[in-house]
Order: C-alpha cells, then sequence, then structure tokens
C-alpha cells in the first residue's frame, strides 16, 4: 500500500509543477505580446489544452506505475492533484503578476471593461455602467480572484480526470 502511496504523490507533485509551469509561461508569453488586457477565447483555450494534456500524461503515468491498471477514482484523485498543485503555483504567479510586475492590471482592466460596456451597450445608462464597475471591483479582491482561479481549476481538473479516467481505465480483473 505504501509503494502505491509514493508514485502518487510524486505524480501529482511532479506533473502539477509542470501544469503550473506552463501555466506561468502561458501568461508570461501573453504578457510580453501585450496581450495581457486583450485575451480572448483563443489564449483561455491554450491554458485548459495544456491542462487537459498534462493531465492525462500524469493519469496514464499513474496507470503504469499500478501495473496498468486505473479506476475513475484512482484517475480523479491523481487528475484534481494535479490541477491543484498547478493551480496554486497559478495564483502565486498571479499575485506576484498583479502586485509587483504590473500593479496597475486591476485599474487597467476596469478601465478597459468600462470603456467596452460604452461601446457594446449604448443602452446602458452612466449609472448601470458605474454599478457594474463597482461589482467588478467587489469581486476583483486578491483573495476572491484566487479562490475563483482555485475552484475554476479544480473543476476544470474534475472534467479533464474524468474524460481521461474513461479513456484510459483498466479494471485489474482484465
Amino acid at each position: 500500500m505504501e509503494n502505491q502511496q509514493t508514485p502518487t504523490k510524486k505524480i501529482i507533485l511532479n506533473y502539477g509543477g509542470i501544469l503550473g509551469i506552463v501555466s506561468v509561461l502561458i501568461s508570461v508569453v501573453i504578457y510580453a505580446l501585450g496581450m495581457q488586457y486583450d485575451q480572448d477565447w483563443k489564449t483561455g483555450s491554450l491554458g485548459l489544452i495544456a491542462m487537459a494534456v498534462i493531465i492525462f500524461l500524469g493519469i496514464k503515468k499513474f496507470r503504469e506505475f499500478n501495473e496498468d491498471n486505473l479506476s475513475i477514482g484512482e484517475a480523479l484523485k491523481t487528475g484534481i492533484g494535479i490541477a491543484l498543485i498547478g493551480g496554486i503555483i497559478s495564483v502565486v504567479y498571479s499575485f506576484i503578476f498583479m502586485n509587483y510586475i504590473e500593479p496597475d492590471f486591476m485599474t487597467n482592466t476596469m478601465a478597459k471593461a468600462e470603456i467596452e460596456m460604452i461601446e457594446n451597450f449604448p443602452q446602458l445608462t452612466d449609472e448601470q455602467i458605474e454599478k457594474q464597475i463597482e461589482m467588478m471591483k467587489n469581486f476583483s479582491t486578491p483573495a476572491i480572484t484566487s479562490a475563483i482561479a482555485l475552484v475554476a481549476s479544480l473543476f476544470f481538473g474534475f472534467i479533464f480526470a474524468l474524460i481521461s479516467g474513461l479513456i484510459l481505465k483498466k479494471d485489474e480483473n482484465k
């Protein structure tokens, strides 16, 4: 039993670390290209694809260590663990980014959101736009953004782990 837990922890830490580093690298490239305020579905998809691939590879590695056996529960445990470690690394980077690298990030993001609301929703009054911006500011505190990022990481980690587990599942009796 002890032999099985050691590779699981090692796989979760290794692949979670890889996921965190890849996530940080994607964020650094986006920042270097000056796209931190203009992110669209393509840049978000890049991170999700990286997460799906890394979780799949981590679960596959777990199966190799487990004599080619894998249950859905083991896949979920491994995949969610990888997502948690990767999410924690991403949250730490985001904290450093927003406090030291680009301290005006949230202010600039709010200003861009206000401009987009004015351009895309001309029917909104100034008061309605102000209320929307104020609500966005309330949900943009470091604690709330960190919590949302971790929950999102765990949610997508669960989905990708479940899919990977269904693909890679092998029973001991077969």
